[in-house]
């Protein structure tokens, strides 16, 4: 029988968590404010409608495919994320200078979602656990992708009109929040699985 109070907890639970999507989107409301990094969030909300979309549609084969492909998924994965926390890293510390747009756009919140795991595990495990067992029309699976993608962008947005409502605390101490949130997505990296046992 359909668990709606399930997976709306787990929905809720895997979306607000911080992840590396949440921690960019903060990073960018800080950055840039909530209007100019609508694009990076709407960026992130599609990509992660398509990813639902697929693992929908995919699943059974995603299960059987995942074995030979986890490693390197998750390897090409973590470096991506990494790139991004050298990113912030190297980001100016003086706000009137940034001028480094290239993780603020809808193309990098998009190709952010296609190389997080957490989003391609959320939505395997959501489709697989949820929604596979008791529907299987498509317009019931585009539904649960278009209400799943939803709940992302609320989720990003929050973490981004956090990061833009505090913009002027965070701008005093910007080099310090830099250096947290790269090292936030660097630990979301390193935390994947199989990418933490080919580092030991």
């Amino acid at each position: 029988m359909f668990n709606l109070s399930a997976l709306l907890s787990y929905v809720l639970i895997s979306t607000f968590t911080p992840g590396p999507n949440n921690i960019m989107s903060m990073t960018n409301g800080t950055n840039f404010g909530y209007k100019k990094t609508l694009k990076f969030v709407l960026g992130a909300t599609s990509g992660m409608a398509v990813i639902m979309l697929l693992c929908g549609y995919l699943n059974l084969f995603l299960f059987k495919l995942l074995p030979n492909i986890k490693l390197s998924m998750e390897v090409f994965s973590s470096a991506y994320i990494i790139y991004l926390a050298i990113k912030i890293l190297k980001s100016n510390s003086n706000p009137n200078a940034i001028n480094d747009y290239s993780i603020n756009t809808f193309k990098s919140g998009m190709l952010m979602q296609f190389m997080n795991p957490k989003t391609i595990l959320y939505g395997i495990t959501v489709t697989s656990i949820f929604i596979i067992p008791y529907y299987k029309s498509s317009i019931i699976l585009y539904l649960f992708a278009v209400f799943l993608a939803l709940v992302g962008f609320i989720s990003m947005s929050c973490w981004t009109l956090f990061g833009a409502l505090f913009q002027k605390i965070l701008s005093r101490h910007r080099k310090l929040f830099n250096i947290v949130m790269a090292s936030l997505l660097i630990y979301c990296a390193l935390s994947v699985p199989d990418f933490k046992l080919l580092i030991h």
